[in-house]
């Protein structure tokens, strides 16, 4: 047996040394306890025994009370009870036992000493004798209720992080922490960890019963301990793995799970209490995405706290969506290979200094969106994977687990124990962190069978179909579960195909026979590759792509979408915005603002990336993240980046004070076409309403001609009409080219209006209209 580093090495094994001597205080005799069965035994030290608190700890006899303790290393131990202190007999491999003619089991300590360890034996734990002194904790009942367990078992464990994990607690009268593990498969497990020189010999826990949970009570364990779980496999290995429901971890590449326990103190019950008033699609929503570890390299989550928020308030962003958030182990991607699911990253806090971040962005008028990753996870040998020796939580069907374009592996939705994992941790980051919005990662790799599989590469359903059941199933527990218990939080499913029905309720079944999956929104992933690909085109040859631009309203109300403008198109090789576009730097710039007004005007909700609000041209690096540089006053060309981000600005500004702009952004009422086959002069002209009928009118020219005397149908019943944004204004880089007069409108129909106005349209530019 190999002892923990800083330990002695225990007498049983020393060359020429006798066995300790059993010895008694108080006129008792410590008699020879029988000795264990030679299987349970083995099985016990092994770590491969399901029940090691029925061998050790104190359980009354007929002949009194057997006391058995697992100490490797140990010199002697000793038990303490009220008016009783007697030496335990060494049994060998750490093993220490006796029977004392007790009538009952004392409430009892122990004092363990081990020879030559080299402490200070006036530390707090110890005695004047230099040994610790401790309490067993084989005398611990069950620190998990039945209930608890039953609804694991169910895999209806809306708190799971309460049941599983490390929880810090006071349990009979101790405290300590509690221990608790699924792991059904698994012939025995242990707990491991800081505490104990990371040998785990003297921590085996127990099985409890059919719900396949493990749990052990370590009294004086408490927070910021590091522990791990030893698993015996079905195969008689073992494996150290990290905590699933680890609520904190090491920073990495450090692996270890950290014992933690909230002590943050909120103060956003205001933002808390009203967040939920308007239903999200009906409101206004524009959102910043960030990368945390990127967007100022460095700074801690507290750190970010004293300047994102005031950024982005700044910006008039009503929300940000920060990635990465759930630990992850490679510090260069976009953290969608998740390994803590139920922890913030390590690299930038702890959770409470998430908690703090995620409070001041409320206390300044910002909401927080968080990338989620249930669609799949590493196969680090560390974390899920195979995690007590077989497929667990991925798939058991080889074939099924493995993603084919990331190499790692995809959940089984089907079995309970691991959708609960997953809606459980959809509900902890709402109510633990106070997260507004779940953005939900690779849905479309969920949902199919054959997901980037070759034909005869994957299994059909039982009806035959390709859709994969048991996915669909999870997402919509998912989102009725957060819905119900987390009010104005929303749901936002990155869904890349036409699946029917991705933000219908989950109730109301759609021609396809599927109930809704229940979001609150969808990334329109149709309009950005599309908008993108027109906005590419050098003007001349626009027109023949004019449809790109148009095609998204032939499907705008099947769905309640959001325009994203993510990470995605913007790295790895795909070009910054502004780089996408033609022409030389200052068309570049126009196309960039015209695009950004025609955006915020089109049905849908916003989403930009980080950089793109000022107009960055190099591609995002998570080495030195956005080119802050370029917005320094001493950089020649700072005018150009600051008027894009004044431009950013003014459109969140008008946005959030136009409810034409997103109160009907959902109902088709809301929008109507006035000039959308203009191609040959690359122009698009639309109107929006709200509630009560009043409009806003976005003209866009994409070509880099001033087009003069441009008429515009409009309603008659507006006398006059004045221009509230214009992306060529001087102030934002532009020509200055624009409409500062009031256009009376003329009693001249067109675009089958009754009346018109003939605005000046300035090159490459956007602008917006609304009544005088």
């Amino acid at each position: 047996m190999t002892h923990a580093p800083g330990t002695p090495e225990p007498p049983h094994v020393r060359q020429g040394r006798p066995v300790v001597a059993a010895q008694t205080t108080g006129g008792r005799g410590v008699r020879a306890a029988a000795p264990l069965d030679p299987d349970e035994r083995r099985r016990l030290l092994d770590g491969a025994h399901h029940d090691p608190h029925a061998l050790l700890g104190a359980h009354l006899e007929q002949d009194g009370v057997r006391f058995r303790v697992l100490r490797p290393f140990a010199r002697t131990v000793t038990v303490i009870a009220d008016g009783l202190r007697a030496r335990l007999q060494t049994e060998g491999d750490g093993l220490f036992a006796g029977v004392l003619p007790l009538p009952e089991v004392p409430a009892y300590r122990l004092a363990v000493a081990y020879e030559n360890d080299g402490n200070d034996s006036s530390s707090d734990n110890r005695n004047s004798s230099g040994e610790l002194a401790l309490h067993d904790p084989y005398r611990f009942l069950p620190a998990i209720g039945e209930l608890d367990l039953h609804l694991i078992r169910e895999g209806r464990h809306e708190e799971l992080w309460n049941a599983l994990g490390a929880r810090p607690m006071t349990h009979q009268d101790v405290t300590g922490t509690r221990f608790t593990v699924w792991a059904p498969n698994a012939l025995g497990v242990r707990v491991t960890g800081d505490f104990s020189y990371w040998d785990g010999t003297a921590y085996p826990m127990r099985s409890l019963g059919s719900s396949g949970v493990w749990e052990l009570f370590l009294p004086g364990v408490g927070e910021g301990a590091l522990y791990k779980f030893e698993i015996t496999r079905p195969d008689g290995s073992r494996t150290l793995r990290a905590d699933p429901m680890a609520r904190r971890t090491e920073c990495p590449p450090a692996t270890a799970s950290v014992v933690h326990a909230s002590h943050h103190s909120w103060g956003d019950g205001a933002w808390m209490a009203r967040r939920g008033e308007r239903p999200v699609h009906e409101a206004p929503f524009s959102v910043y995405e960030v990368h945390l570890p990127s967007w100022r390299p460095g700074l801690t989550y507290r750190e970010l706290a004293d300047q994102l928020p005031g950024y982005v308030q700044d910006l008039r962003f009503t929300h940000v969506e920060l990635m990465p958030v759930a630990e992850h182990p490679f510090g260069g991607s976009w953290g969608y290979q998740v390994t803590g699911f139920y922890a913030p990253t390590a690299r930038l806090g702890t959770p409470d200094d998430f908690k703090y971040l995620v409070d001041a962005l409320h206390r300044a008028g910002v909401g927080v969106l968080v990338d989620w990753v249930p669609a799949h996870f590493p196969r680090d040998e560390w974390a899920l994977a195979e995690f007590d020796g077989r497929p667990l939580y991925e798939h058991g069907d080889p074939a099924r687990a493995a993603h084919p374009d990331w190499g790692t592996l995809e959940f089984d939705y089907g079995r309970t124990e691991v959708r609960n994992f997953l809606v459980a941790n959809a509900v902890y980051w709402c109510e633990e962190f106070h997260i507004d919005g779940l953005r939900v990662d690779a849905v479309a790799s969920m949902l199919y069978l054959d997901y980037s599989r070759e034909p005869g590469g994957w299994t059909p359903n039982v009806y035959g179909g390709r859709e994969d059941l048991d996915a669909v199933a999870f997402l919509q527990e998912m989102n009725a579960t957060v819905y119900r218990r987390c009010p104005g939080v929303v749901t936002i499913a990155e869904e890349s195909t036409a699946w029917d029905g991705v933000t219908r309720a989950t109730h109301h079944i759609g021609p396809g026979g599927f109930g809704g999956l229940g979001f609150g929104l969808k990334w329109n992933m149709g309009w950005m590759h599309d908008s993108l690909g027109y906005m590419a085109h050098e003007s001349v040859h626009r027109k023949y792509h004019h449809h790109e631009m148009t095609f998204s309203m032939v499907y705008a109300y099947s769905e309640n979408y959001v325009l994203p403008i993510s990470h995605d198109e913007v790295v790895h090789g795909k070009r910054a915005l502004v780089s996408k576009m033609p022409g030389d730097w200052w068309q570049q710039r126009a196309n960039h603002r015209a695009y950004l007004g025609f955006m915020w005007a089109h049905p849908g909700k916003q989403l930009l990336f980080m950089g793109q609000e000022f107009a960055q041209g190099a591609e995002w690096s998570q080495g030195h993240g956005p080119d802050w540089w370029l917005l320094d006053p001493s950089y020649t060309a700072e005018p150009d980046h600051r008027g894009v981000r004044d431009l950013v600005r003014d459109l969140n500004t008008s946005y959030a004070a136009t409810p034409a702009l997103w109160e009907r952004d959902t109902a088709p009422e809301g929008f109507a076409w006035i000039e959308g086959d203009a191609g040959e002069d690359n122009v698009f002209a639309f109107s929006r309403h709200d509630a009560q009928g009043r409009p806003l009118v976005c003209v866009s020219n994409m070509s880099p001609v001033v087009r003069h005397g441009y008429r515009i149908g409009v309603p008659a019943a507006v006398p006059g009409w004045q221009e509230v944004l214009n992306t060529d204004a001087e102030r934002y880089g532009g020509s200055g080219v624009g409409n500062p007069e009031l256009l009376k409108a003329e009693p001249v129909s067109w675009h089958g209006r009754p009346a018109s106005i003939v605005p000046v349209l300035p090159p490459l530019a956007t602008i917006w209209l609304r009544p005088a």
